[in-house]
């Protein structure tokens, strides 16, 4: 890696989440990526070279097995000369949203992981590249005995937590988005998923071009001309020569051929490759759908009691992250009970967290233990430190983001060996890969256990205060109601669902 030669200003602030500031380079299709620490915070080099590569291990040894060869880009860690660090630093600092602005960039240790920028990495260069980028978040109802809500069984944590954070003013609005949707494998479900993230992304649904962000994790009110001004953006993509008019019915029909390209590439087998040795938990262990999404509620409101589940394609990266995910077998109210028998031998045999392999390395060893889907209980540390290390990497893949690559190209350009999806007017070559695969703190579980509970009670007390006032509204009503039969167009009826769009 020569960045220690290369200008500062060649680089740019790229995005950073809790942990990490990642910057892009401006030609050159690779990022650079930085722990962050709170000022008072001190890591020797030495320390931070070992967390970098730890994180490059995890990638590399444990979830390229469960992902794949081709899906997992793990990178690898660099140093940088000081200088060069120090004027990067100062450069970006002026970029950064004041949010988060409370950690620093670790610019003094000299080491940062080298990563291809996946929102430009492609196998066709000197192309226009469309990337997006989605965060699915958890796939399935937790279906372990340790539940203690039967909620928990009927809605999933994403729908439930969307209710605290809209009450926290995290967001402004609910998102109609339900992960369980989008990991049906039906299109019809997956559409509406898809819609209900480009409706509100939040911080699930990011697009971009040539490298550059065009859409995602905006707050506002006016949703339909973000809409509209994206269309513009992708109508070159979808339609090079077509004089289709600006407008609704536009925007409509270029998001529509969108949704269709990503399904596409998300139902895709283009990793040859099978993800490890893991014998799968059966998704039918849990239901295939939540009471709290809005298509759930649409299918309902229409009298069906059953809806359809497709599956999917076992070799696709949707069902590879759901295997993962579904390492959490006991959810996090089984787990915890786990932990603190693993914290109580560590408070009494405080070296042996290196034997136990908590903070790594994580190699083969880790990786075989992982193996073990059992849930017999023996009441050793073993058996309580194995379902801890399954439930961090459940969660890893719960937060996992997975990024679609698209290039534009003509019939006599695209080679066969290359995957390709096909819109109405134009044909794509496209790559998917999944990062944000760092291994979930041993230390956090704690927090999850909490957090866990205050989404769920949060939840049950939100819905149940609404149920009471639709009750008092309609007893307020006037007992001399008339009952309206309406006759239905049966032909909209039917296609209803399909169509729905609601900008």
């Amino acid at each position: 890696m020569e960045a220690e030669k290369m200008d500062e200003n060649e680089w740019r602030y790229h995005g950073e989440g809790n942990k990490s500031l990642v910057v892009s380079h401006r030609q050159r299709c690779v990022v650079l990526r930085f722990l962050k620490f709170p000022p008072n915070r001190d890591k020797t080099p030495e320390e931070i070279f070992q967390h970098l590569q730890n994180i490059v291990y995890f990638g590399k040894h444990i979830m390229k097995q469960f992902f794949g060869e081709k899906y997992v880009h793990h990178g690898e860690v660099v140093q940088l000369s000081l200088d060069f660090l120090k004027q990067l630093c100062l450069k970006i600092q002026s970029e950064r949203p004041e949010s988060r602005c409370d950690k620093d960039m670790d610019a003094l240790s000299g080491y940062a992981m080298c990563l291809p920028n996946l929102t430009r990495l492609h196998v066709v260069e000197h192309r226009p590249i469309l990337c997006v980028e989605i965060k699915p978040k958890c796939g399935f109802l937790p279906f372990s005995s340790h539940v203690s809500q039967e909620i928990k069984h009927k809605v999933c944590r994403y729908c439930m937590h969307q209710h605290l954070k809209v009450a926290k003013g995290k967001w402004k609005r609910q998102s109609k988005y339900c992960p369980l949707d989008l990991f049906s494998g039906n299109k019809q479900r997956m559409h509406f998923a898809l819609r209900s993230l480009l409706q509100e992304a939040q911080n699930n649904l990011k697009i971009f071009k040539n490298g550059e962000l065009i859409y995602g994790c905006k707050d506002n009110e006016d949703a339909l001309s973000d809409l509209n001004e994206l269309a513009c953006h992708l109508k070159p993509f979808f339609f090079p020569s077509n004089g289709l008019v600006n407008g609704t019915h536009c925007t409509r029909t270029v998001l529509k051929e969108l949704i269709h390209v990503i399904t596409m590439a998300l139902l895709s087998s283009t990793d040859a490759c099978k993800a490890g040795d893991m014998k799968t938990v059966p998704s039918s262990q849990g239901r295939s759908f939540c009471e709290a999404s809005a298509f759930s509620k649409e299918i309902a409101r229409n009298g069906k009691n059953k809806m359809e589940t497709s599956g999917l394609p076992k070799e696709c990266l949707l069902y590879k992250t759901l295997q993962a995910q579904m390492l959490d077998m006991l959810d996090i109210e089984g787990v915890y009970p786990l932990y603190n028998r693993v914290e109580q031998y560590l408070e009494e045999f405080p070296k042996e967290r290196n034997v136990l392999q908590i903070d790594g390395p994580y190699n083969e060893s880790f990786y075989e233990k992982l193996l073990d889907i059992s849930t017999e209980d023996d009441g050793t540390v073993a058996y309580a430190l194995t379902k801890v290390q399954q439930y961090r990497v459940a969660m890893t893949a719960k937060d996992c983001s997975i990024m679609i690559a698209l290039s534009p190209c003509q019939q006599d350009e695209c080679a066969v060996q290359r995957p390709l999806v096909l819109t109405s007017k134009s044909r794509f070559t496209f790559s998917v890969s999944v990062l944000d695969l760092d291994l979930k703190p041993y230390e956090s579980i704690h927090h999850q256990y909490k957090l866990d509970r205050k989404i769920v009670n949060f939840y049950l007390k939100n819905t149940q205060a609404k149920d009471d006032s639709v009750m008092s509204n309609l007893l307020k009503e006037n007992e001399d109601c008339t009952l309206l039969l309406h006759k239905i167009n049966t032909e909209y009826h039917s296609d209803y669902l399909e169509g729905m769009y609601l900008w």
